[in-house]
Formats: C-alpha cells, structure tokens, sequence
C-alpha cells in the first residue's frame, strides 16, 4: 500500500461529527484530524435536529463544514414543519450541501414511495439553492439511478454518491450525469475487489474520499471504534496504491475536487 510521511492535504466528504459518540471529546477528535492533515470536514445532517446540530459545529470548528436533510431511512418519523426548516437551514448561508438523501431498501424503517418523495424534494432544494446534494444509496441502485434520470430532465445535476458501493456500470451512469463519486472505508476492507477495481477506473477529477464516521472504520483500523476523520488517510492510502498514484497527488487531487464541488476556492 502507497504510504507516504510527507503531509497531504486530505478532505473528508461525509462524517456524522453530530454523532453523540463525540459529544465527549468532539474537540480532540477534529484535533486528531488536523493532525493527520485533514483541512475540511462535512458534517452530514440525517434529521432536523441533526442537522441543526451540524450546522452549529460548523460554527465553532472552522476546518467543519454543513449539509443539512433528512436521510431516506429518518423519513417515517419526520413531523409537521421539519421539511420547511431544512429548506430554511439550506437557505441561510449556513451549510455547504444537501443531505443526506437518497433511497435505501436494506434497511425497512421507511416506506419506499415516501423515501421517494423525500429524494426528489432534495434533489429540488440541491437545484434551487446550487448547494450540491449528498446521495444515500443502499440495495437499490436502479431505483437511484431513475430518480437522477429523471431528476436530469430538469436541469444539470450538482451532487456526489456518497460512500459508493455500486458497481462499474452505476459509476459510469453516475459520472455521466455529472456527479462526482466517494469512497469510504468499505473499499479498504479485504473483500472489496471488485469495489476497488469501480474506485480503479473513476476519473482523477470526479473522485473523493470519507470516512462515514462513526462508521466503517478502513483497514488496518477496523477495530477502532468509533471511526474518525483522521483515519481518513488510510482510505486515501488504499485507493492511491489501486490506482497507481502518489499518495501525496492523490490526497492533493481528491482535496481540489471537493474543494471545487463544494464551492470552497
């Protein structure tokens, strides 16, 4: 694996910073991700309330960063007014991204067609605000792939598949309706070939990297729970050695895209 001890600048798309895991010691983790070389975090809402709590870390540690929605398996318990504060927290200048969003048919707390609704309203907001969305995709790839067809007609689309899953032909679908594709710590694991054979062949522009913490801690850090962002340097280590990039240019690379999608430069 491509390892390097130079600094390089990495950014993590996707953390549940909100996660009541870091309520105790929130400031040594993000302290912990500086060290590692992480510059930017986004901080990812799955409710209302969470998603206000994003956006209230966002304000105390400048490297953190808001996205603010509902997540396909929160949208059952979603009550009179909770959709209009999100579509408020999306207008206040306050968050960077929508999400997140998206369809999920592993899990079964939420009825599709609602989970369906919810999508769209996102992929709306995404198109009104110019903020980028933030997809959720589980066991239903072909669902979420008709959702952004569909969602195409419309206008151009501005978002990211977040801890991508999918395979070769999904990426492609995805990358040519303008998305861009992340990877978490999923693609470090030992029974992810195929996974990193899709990460292999994603164009150097479109790529990024997450950790989702509190969850999927990447190889060689599996046991360490909860996962943090710092760790997201291992995931960078991984998918530079897959594709036969410096690690330094990969982390540089994977940085300027984020950068760019999120409107930070």
């Amino acid at each position: 694996m491509s390892k390097s001890n130079e600094t390089c600048p990495l950014f993590d798309t996707h953390a549940h910073l909100d996660d009541e895991r870091f309520d105790e010691n929130r400031a040594t983790v993000i302290e912990n991700a500086v060290a590692a070389g992480v510059t930017n975090i986004v901080c990812i809402g799955t409710t209302v309330e969470t998603s206000a709590k994003c956006i209230s870390i966002a304000k105390e540690y400048p490297i953190v960063h808001a996205a603010v929605g509902i997540q396909p398996n929160c949208c059952a318990e979603v009550k009179p007014g909770d959709w209009e504060r999100i579509v408020d927290m999306a207008r206040s200048g306050d968050a960077i991204a929508i999400g997140e969003t998206g369809l999920d048919r592993y899990w079964d707390d939420c009825p599709f067609e609602i989970q369906q609704d919810y999508f769209d309203r996102h992929l709306a907001l995404s198109k009104e605000t110019g903020l980028p969305f933030v997809v959720h995709m589980r066991d239903c790839q072909a669902d979420v792939l008709e959702m952004l067809q569909a969602a195409s007609l419309r206008g151009p689309l501005n978002g990211l598949m977040h801890s991508y899953t999918g395979d070769a032909n999904g990426a492609r679908e995805c990358l040519d309706l303008g998305l861009y594709i992340s990877f978490a710590g999923m693609v470090t694991y030992k029974k992810s070939d195929e996974l990193r054979q899709v990460a292999a062949a994603i164009p150097a522009d479109r790529i990024l990297i997450e950790t989702d913490s509190p969850y999927l801690s990447p190889h060689p850090k599996r046991s360490v729970r909860p996962n943090e962002p710092a760790l997201v340097r291992h995931t960078a280590e991984c998918l530079a050695d897959v594709r036969q990039a410096p690690l330094a240019e990969f982390c540089r690379q994977t940085h300027e895209n984020a950068m760019r999608l999120f409107r930070l430069q």
